[in-house]
């Protein structure tokens, strides 16, 4: 369980979530986030291929990353949700504060 960062071609840095996203790690993928924006980063992919489950702690934790990238002029997208994933985000109404792509190919072609 954890996170790994890389940067695709065109520069947009993709973390990937492995696991769970919950109240144990939810700091670590802000800190994360936070050290890239602050190193410059403003176009940012999370990919949850990896991830079966996120609480509502890593709810809160997305919602407050992408409030982050967004006052500094950023771009956040997710990808890779699976299908309970998605039905949480469209229960929560979250589907409509972040940009979601099926695959992050997908997601990488919208920036």
């Amino acid at each position: 369980m954890g996170f790994t960062e890389s940067r695709d071609a065109t520069g947009v840095v993709m973390v990937q979530v492995e696991g769970q996203l919950i109240v144990g790690n939810r700091q670590e993928l802000k800190e994360l986030v936070q050290n890239l924006t602050d190193r410059g980063e403003r176009r940012i992919l999370i990919d949850f291929s990896r991830t079966g489950y996120i609480d509502s702690s890593g709810l809160g934790a997305l919602v407050s990353i992408s409030k982050r990238i967004r006052e500094m002029g950023g771009e956040l997208r997710l990808a890779g949700l699976n299908e309970d994933l998605r039905s949480l985000f469209e229960l929560t109404k979250l589907d409509t504060l972040f940009a979601i792509a099926e695959t992050p190919q997908q997601a990488l072609a919208s920036f």
